[in-house]
């Protein structure tokens, strides 16, 4: 499979740690970039963490012989909530990635604006974890040019992408997604739309396992941690890896697989709503199972 030979324009729609992190990977893979999101503030962060990125990879040799500055020279943020904003958004764009939060509701509303925003011929995609593709190819009205495309955190050094074929989408359009993730360096594989795709389906249940332990007073967090990575030979235990994901992350795919399901099995352990609640997400707000300081 070769990648595509052209610098696509791409829109991002959500300026996240998903958001961003895609957005790096296709500004290190030479794409020019518009990264959108309802809050000025988030594409900020952004902005500034994604520069960071960009010259730490030119320090590890990851970007070859390209600039970071020149790199990051090739994004545009924007913001503004609304359809008008999201229009313009992805007026440009060959490539449309949504990466807004896992909310149905939201999602639903973004996908209408892609749907009426995006030119012809557009590749329209979303990183959702869990979420149905066909659902939100509908709700854009353009559900044969709509796939799934799932990175993984952090998405600059994690290699694999899910491509997800909703249950009306072209075989050209899940063709043109695999060749545009190899041409950012990734490896593609594809999947249905099942809830939790393939990843999502296995890992986070095991994550939601661990925080239940946890919260029984089985053990520790570190203890849980230590078990799993000298036992079964991980590199990362549950709760850090879960604090990575980010909990709030968690808790959502859980709640998208028990209410797809309707299994016992898949029921969100308690802690994860209180955490969520006092806004301790993980890594990303400084504080989860673990304490990360200025580290996060």
């Amino acid at each position: 499979m070769n990648a595509e030979p052209d610098r696509n324009p791409v829109a991002i729609l959500g300026a996240g740690t998903m958001g961003a992190g895609i957005a790096q990977a296709c500004l290190a893979a030479g794409h020019p970039v518009r990264l959108h999101d309802a809050s000025e503030e988030a594409t900020g962060r952004a902005e500034a963490r994604i520069g960071t990125g960009l010259r730490r990879a030119a320090e590890k040799g990851r970007l070859g012989d390209r600039d970071p500055a020149k790199a990051l020279a090739a994004l545009r943020t924007s913001a503004g909530a609304g359809e008008a904003p999201l229009h313009d958004a992805v007026a440009e764009a060959s490539v449309v990635i949504e990466a807004v939060p896992e909310d149905p509701g939201l999602k639903r509303e973004v996908w209408t604006a892609i749907g009426a925003g995006a030119r012809d011929g557009a590749l329209l995609c979303s990183n959702t974890s869990s979420l149905s593709i066909t659902e939100l190819g509908e709700a854009g009205g353009r559900p044969g040019a709509t796939c799934g495309l799932h990175f993984f955190n952090p998405v600059p050094v994690l290699p694999l992408v899910e491509v997800v074929r909703g249950e009306r989408t072209h075989d050209a359009t899940l063709d043109r997604a695999e060749s545009f993730a190899v041409g950012l360096g990734k490896t593609p594989v594809r999947c249905l739309d099942r809830p939790g795709f393939l990843v999502n389906r296995l890992l986070i249940p095991y994550l939601n396992e661990a925080a239940l332990l946890a919260d029984e007073g089985t053990a520790e967090p570190e203890a849980i941690d230590r078990a799993m990575t000298l036992g079964a030979n991980l590199p990362l235990g549950p709760l850090a890896l879960a604090d990575l994901v980010g909990l709030d992350v968690v808790l959502q795919v859980m709640e998208t697989l028990h209410r797809e399901f309707g299994d016992p099995r898949y029921r969100p352990a308690p802690v994860l709503r209180r955490m969520v609640r006092a806004g301790r997400l993980g890594r990303k707000s400084g504080e989860g199972f673990f304490s990360y300081g200025g580290d996060a």
